[in-house]
């Protein structure tokens, strides 16, 4: 099998290696037990993720913070400018 040689940064790899299910497990296989998004996030559906996080409760955005985006979405703000 051919093998290629690639540089992660610290935080990377920390979190691959956390990753593994099994102290002999590869990271080849860790990589291809990853789930990796078909299209690119959306506003849209970076709104859905968030608010599933908000009802199971593992959110990672602070109240304060979607409180704010909620408020700014419902009351836009128009420029002036036509250009």
């Amino acid at each position: 099998m051919a093998t290629k040689t690639i540089t992660l940064e610290l935080d990377a790899y920390e979190r691959l290696r956390r990753a593994k299910r099994a102290p002999r497990e590869s990271f080849s296989a860790v990589v291809r037990r990853a789930v990796w998004p078909e299209e690119p996030l959306t506003a849209a559906g970076l709104l859905d993720m968030v608010t599933e996080q908000m009802r199971t409760g593992r959110s990672v955005v602070p109240a304060e913070v979607l409180d704010r985006l909620d408020a700014a979405q419902k009351n836009p703000r128009v420029s002036e400018s036509k250009w």
